[in-house]
This record gives structure tokens, C-alpha cells and sequence, in this order.
């Protein structure tokens, strides 16, 4: 495995950090598309349990109006506090990489609101895919981690989620 140097992938991370909720929702879209197929294999604890929570909160996404699909998306990025948000928030890092893997797939089979087919992403966020695109496999998986691990909202105390 290689080092991966925390202050290469600082700037990306700020600026990720730094692009508005939609803006990140349509960089997650057209990294995944890039490099998603890539990235889940490699994932440590692949087909694991893993998979099997992630694909539940999956479900639960997907049978939701496309309208709402796309509130869970924001309320996860934005860490609101619903239910859902909090079920993202108590997985690992790898369990809510295979969920955006699995609402990337979803959006290309139509399941889950799907990006506009025109849409064009911001001159900062073509940057950031091109310099992505330049890491190596074990930076982008760090900085995917580092993206998707703070976001949810935590968990509550007692029974709930």
C-alpha cells in the first residue's frame, strides 16, 4: 500500500468541503461514473456484511419519489437530522462508500433520480475531478473516505437511531 501524503489531499478536501450540497451530490455522480467500478471492489470488507447494510439503506432510498431521494441525498451531505441521515451516519467509511456506489448505480438504472442529462459541472468542480482523476488508486480512495466519512448526522441515545 502506498503512503498517502495528507498534505497532497488537503486542498482537494477543503475545496470539496467548500463546494455547495448539489455541487458535491453532482461531483459524487461523475466520479463514480469515472472511477465507481474501481473503487467498491477494492473496497476492504467487500462482500461482507458490508454490503448487506448498505444495500438496506439503499432500499429504503429507492422507494422513496425521486423528489425525496434527492432530500436524503442533501440531508446526508448537509448532516440533517432525520432518520436516515442518522442510519448513514452509523455506518463505517467503507459501508458509505458501497451506499453511494449503490445510489450511482440506481441512477443510472433509473431507480434513483438520475442527473440531469445536460447538466455541466462547475469550473471548481471540473478542477477537482481532473486532479482526482491524476491521483493514485490509494490517494482517491483516502480522499472518497475523507469525503463521505463525516457526512450523516449522529446517531441518537437510547433506542433510536
Amino acid at each position: 500500500m502506498t503512503f498517502v501524503n495528507d498534505e497532497t489531499l488537503n486542498q482537494p478536501r477543503q475545496a470539496i468541503q467548500s463546494l455547495g450540497t448539489d455541487e458535491q451530490l453532482a461531483l459524487f455522480w461523475f466520479v463514480y461514473k469515472e472511477m465507481g467500478s474501481s473503487i467498491t471492489p477494492a473496497a476492504p470488507m467487500a462482500g461482507t456484511a458490508s454490503d448487506a447494510i448498505a444495500e438496506g439503506l439503499f432500499n429504503q432510498v429507492k422507494e422513496l419519489s425521486h423528489e425525496e431521494q434527492l432530500q436524503v441525498q442533501r440531508d446526508i451531505v448537509e448532516g440533517n437530522d432525520t432518520t436516515l441521515s442518522r442510519e448513514y451516519g452509523s455506518l463505517s467509511e467503507t459501508t458509505k462508500l458501497l451506499f453511494w456506489y449503490l445510489l450511482a448505480q440506481g441512477m443510472d438504472q433509473n431507480t434513483v433520480i438520475p442527473m440531469p442529462a445536460d447538466y455541466k459541472l462547475s469550473s471548481e468542480s471540473e478542477d477537482l475531478l481532473n486532479q482526482i482523476r491524476g491521483f493514485e488508486f490509494n490517494q482517491q480512495i483516502t480522499l472518497f473516505r475523507d469525503w463521505v466519512g463525516p457526512m450523516g448526522a449522529e446517531a441518537k441515545e437510547g433506542a433510536e437511531i
